[in-house]
């Protein structure tokens, strides 16, 4: 199934969301930061698919699920690094 730039938009959201709930950094607000967050969290996600076996992500419950494991890689990133100012 291909989602197309509009489910990846919104599944960029979606997981940018959610991963702001588990890290719970305040550093990234708004619609198109989270946004971005969530689609460099897709893509980090989709090479965690591969690295680890599990081939290409499927469907948007599985793109989700990636998505928001990468994003939470990201706001991580920008956590520790908001620290170290």
């Amino acid at each position: 199934m291909d989602l197309g730039l509009f489910g990846w938009i919104v599944i960029g959201i979606l997981a940018g969301s959610i991963s702001g709930w588990f890290v719970g950094s305040r550093s990234v607000q708004g619609c198109l930061p989270t946004m971005i967050v969530g689609v460099i969290g897709g893509v980090i996600g989709g090479w965690l698919s591969g690295a680890m076996g599990m081939g290409r992500v499927e469907g948007f419950l599985g793109a989700l699920l990636f998505a928001t494991i990468g994003a939470v890689v990201v706001r991580l990133v920008l956590k520790a690094l908001e620290e170290n100012r």
